[in-house]
Parts: structure tokens; sequence; C-alpha cells
């Protein structure tokens, strides 16, 4: 079970296995990939370019959530065995957004890890059939969701028997608009300190701007905690989805390369 106590560095953190990707190691580990999967050749591109530049996880939407229900609402499992190929071309594993417990059986042949998105934060029978599988999960924040409620939300997979769960950062709604949601990094800090599972930050989601994006890697890096999620898209110009806030192929590259010298300062590397 989940450590909800004030000096869970006492105890040994959780490891998480993604395919051959350790998330809660000693390595910080960067996902990255498209916010939405759009078609096989550009998510086989999308792969083999986040993987040249040191991504250790591909990560893309095959199920989105949209605010709109008119907006692209993703290739479904045809966009999951499109990922499963471009990961594997790759040689990388992939993680991937479920929506549904509906389709948790369909998908789990496919995937190496599961994401529950911010929306699904309180779907408690999606998070109880994830508890069920034998796959690793990650645990988007809800947007207006406490740290406790958080940390809840992952005890309904942990308490399910799946003890192969991660927590996500991905930004808070807050009076401020200046950027899409407001990044609570100094939650996510706090997070790491009540519980021994990793938790990493999306600060694409959490920003809406690719400008700040390696920054605030950077300092997720610097306060010790376990990774990022990213997107990046090989031409956000045209992307289907959250074209604005994607990073493009040499700003990606050129934020790897930040967090590789930066790594050895605060006495870390990257998977």
């Amino acid at each position: 079970m989940m450590l909800t106590d004030t000096h869970p560095t006492t105890h040994t953190r959780t490891q998480v296995h993604i395919g051959g990707v350790i998330v809660g190691g000693d390595r910080f580990v960067v996902m990255a990939g498209p916010c939405a999967v759009e078609s096989e050749q550009q998510i086989g591109t999308a792969a083999r370019l986040v993987a040249s530049q040191g991504a250790a996880v591909l990560r893309g939407g095959a199920f989105k959530a949209r605010t709109s229900p008119y907006a692209f609402q993703g290739l479904g499992l045809d966009g999951v065995k499109y990922m499963r190929e471009a990961a594997d071309a790759a040689g990388i594993p992939m993680i991937t957004e479920v929506l549904s417990e509906r389709d948790i059986e369909a998908m789990e042949p496919w995937v190496d890890a599961f994401q529950v998105g911010s929306r699904n934060m309180d779907h408690t029978a999606l998070l109880k059939e994830l508890g069920g599988v034998r796959k690793p999960v990650l645990v988007k924040r809800g947007f207006a969701a406490t740290i406790q409620e958080w940390l809840l939300a992952a005890e309904y997979i942990l308490a399910g028997g799946n003890d192969q769960v991660m927590l996500c950062e991905r930004g808070i709604r807050t009076f401020s608009n200046e950027t899409r949601f407001t990044l609570d990094l100094a939650g996510a800090v706090l997070a790491r300190g009540k519980t021994t599972l990793p938790i990493i930050v999306d600060p694409s989601h959490a920003t809406g701007n690719p400008a700040l994006i390696p920054s605030l890697a950077a300092a997720t890096l610097a306060a010790g905690l376990d990774g990022l999620m990213v997107e990046v898209h090989p031409d956000p110009t045209v992307a289907l989805s959250d074209a604005d806030q994607a990073l493009p192929p040499a700003m990606f590259g050129e934020m790897m390369d930040m967090l590789r010298t930066l790594a050895p300062a605060v006495g870390r590397s990257l998977a």
C-alpha cells in the first residue's frame, strides 16, 4: 500500500518498470511524443525522433478526452496498435491513455503502461479495474484536485493489487490565466514526501507554452523528482491536438542536451 506518513524516505521507494525502463530509480526518465496519434506515419516519425534524442518512453494519445465533442477524438485501438509498432521500431516502450474500463482488455496486449488522464482521476470504476491489471499505471493529477485526493486516486489501484503506479503533476486551475494551468511543482515535491510512488511532471499541459517547458524540465530534475512527460510533434503547425504546446524537434533536442548537462550536477543521469 502507499505510504502517507511524513518520513517515506526511511522506506524503499517504489520502482515502476515500463518495459525495460525503471521509473523511480536513480535515473531521470523522459517520456515524450505527440499529444495524439494521427496516423501510422506520424507516430512512427515521432517515435524515431524522441528516441534519437534520448527519450526513454514514447507517449501519445489514441483515445482522446476533448473538451469539445467535435474535436479530434483519436484513432482508438488502431492508434494504440500504430504506437506499438512505432515504439518497437524505435526500441523504446510506450504509454497511452485509457478512457474507460471497457477498453482495458482490448488495449492491454498492446501497451507497456496505461495512463489515467486528469479528467479521469476521479473515475473510480476505471481505477478499480486498473488495480487488477499487471501493467504499470500513471495517474495524472486532476486539475482541481488536492494532493490528498490525488494520492487516494492512486490508492484505488494499489488496493486492487497493482503496485506499479506512478503519479504525474500536470498543472492545476488557479486565478491565473497567463499559462494554460499553474504548475504546482511544490505540490509534486510535497507528494513525493508522502508516498514512495514515483512522481513525474508534465510541463506541456501545465503551461501550454513550449518556451517555458525547458526551464520547468530543468526545475523538475533539480527538485529530485523522477521524470518528465512532454509533448513533441514532428511538425506542430499541423498537429490535430494541442498544437500550440507541442515542442518542435529542434527545441526538444536542445532541452534534452540541457538535461544531460545538468543531471550530473544534481547527482543524476538520464535513463
